[in-house]
């Protein structure tokens, strides 16, 4: 059985003429080239083959290897001494993935005029994308700190979603981006500036007997909180004490206008403190870990999800050590709220948090913590050092 249109021919056995897929295409021998005829036209003779065949080949002579191509009128066919079949068989060809693809990288540069303006805008950056990612982590963190809402994360997070919904997930964090952008910027600038500055020259003595990143870390922590805790006060105000404040603006100007405006500073000497200690635990172990992967690894570079993971190890180190402090500030901040103790300085909340509640009330909320701050550091860092690659001067060129 056969049918035929035009220069296709289909065949198919007899036997199995109800079965379509025994089918074979079967081509005629390709056309010569366009070219004018003897009566002056045009040949326009036409083949499948040359319509799909593509440089690699589509189709593949049956008995032969698949991928050479297309068979064309070569010695192949006349060699055995047999006569070409007109009708050869063929079978298709599918390209392997990926074949010929070419991998093409974009590389954004945006030149800015100094280096000091480049660490700014690449610390805010990194500050208010870390800051909004860990935002739900951040509010069951500072509830636990507290007291409130629950002793656990998961009976936080129900109680959030139960009485607020998601919205309650991410309260207080436009205020905390607000805050968190410029601190980071601050710190990170600061951190980069110092470090620069301490740091020797090829040939040059130590100028301080420790290492530089870890004065740079604290002298980096100090000048970020300086500069914004009245923000993580009101912040944390916003958190905690619901359908008190409307907004940042109303919060503000309830707390000067009835606490005084010294309420704005409630609790700095203990962050001082405590920022101190992770601040330099945390840049000393970024910058320490650095200098542990460059040297192991024999490289200058050091890629994204690298940084992203030394930045979050730096994070953890120093997140743990210095909890404690960082749970009597909170307590300090909230202040008498809803019949609370007022402590009278970092010391007296330490001792009377470990008097009431024991060495784990020192830690409560230190799992949500490193949940929150691990992450965060890692991303700040990531952000930071793609966006100072991304924003470059003149001379790094």
């Amino acid at each position: 059985m056969s049918k035929k249109s035009g220069d296709v021919r289909l065949q198919c056995s007899e036997a199995m003429s109800a079965d379509w897929s025994c089918c074979f295409l079967s081509l005629p021998p390709p056309p010569a080239p366009c070219d004018v005829d003897s009566n002056g036209g045009f040949n326009l003779g036409w083949a499948l083959h040359q319509s799909f065949n593509p440089p690699a080949g589509l189709f593949a002579s049956v008995g032969q290897k698949v991928g050479v191509g297309f068979p064309a009128s070569s010695s192949s066919a006349t060699s055995s001494g047999n006569p070409r079949d007109p009708y050869m068989k063929y079978a298709v060809k599918t390209p392997l993935l990926g074949e010929g693809v070419k991998k093409k990288v974009v590389k954004i540069k945006i030149k800015v005029g100094n280096s000091h303006l480049k660490r700014l805008i690449s610390g805010g950056i990194a500050g208010a994308v870390s800051r909004t990612v860990v935002a739900p982590l951040e509010t069951i963190r500072t509830h636990l700190m507290v007291g409130s809402n629950g002793n656990s994360s998961t009976e936080v997070f129900e109680s959030i979603m139960k009485h607020e919904g998601w919205t309650g997930l991410f309260r207080g964090n436009f205020v905390n981006v607000i805050r968190v952008a410029p601190s980071k910027a601050i710190e990170l600038f600061a951190f980069d500036t110092a470090k620069k500055f301490l740091t020797p020259k090829s040939g040059e003595e130590q100028k301080i007997p420790i290492p530089p990143s870890l004065v740079a870390g604290a002298f980096a922590g100090v000048s970020s909180t300086l500069c914004t805790y009245p923000l993580e006060l009101i912040k944390t105000r916003l958190t905690i004490q619901r359908g008190v404040y409307d907004n940042f603006l109303h919060a503000f100007v309830k707390i000067v206008r009835e606490e005084g405006f010294t309420e704005l500073y409630r609790g700095l000497t203990p962050s001082l403190i405590g920022v101190v200690p992770y601040a330099a635990t945390n840049y000393f172990a970024y910058d320490t870990l650095k200098k542990v992967y460059k040297k192991m690894f024999k490289t200058n570079e050091i890629g994204n999800v690298q940084t992203l993971l030394i930045g979050s190890a730096a994070g953890a180190i120093s997140s743990t050590a210095t909890f404690p402090l960082e749970v009597a500030r909170k307590q300090m901040q909230v202040g008498a709220v809803g019949g609370r103790k007022v402590y009278k300085n970092m010391l007296h909340a330490l001792l009377s948090i470990l008097e009431d509640e024991g060495v784990g009330g020192l830690y409560r909320g230190l799992g949500p913590s490193c949940m929150k701050l691990v992450p965060a550091a890692g991303i700040s860092f990531m952000c930071y050092e793609a966006c100072k690659k991304i924003l470059i001067e003149e001379e790094d060129e």
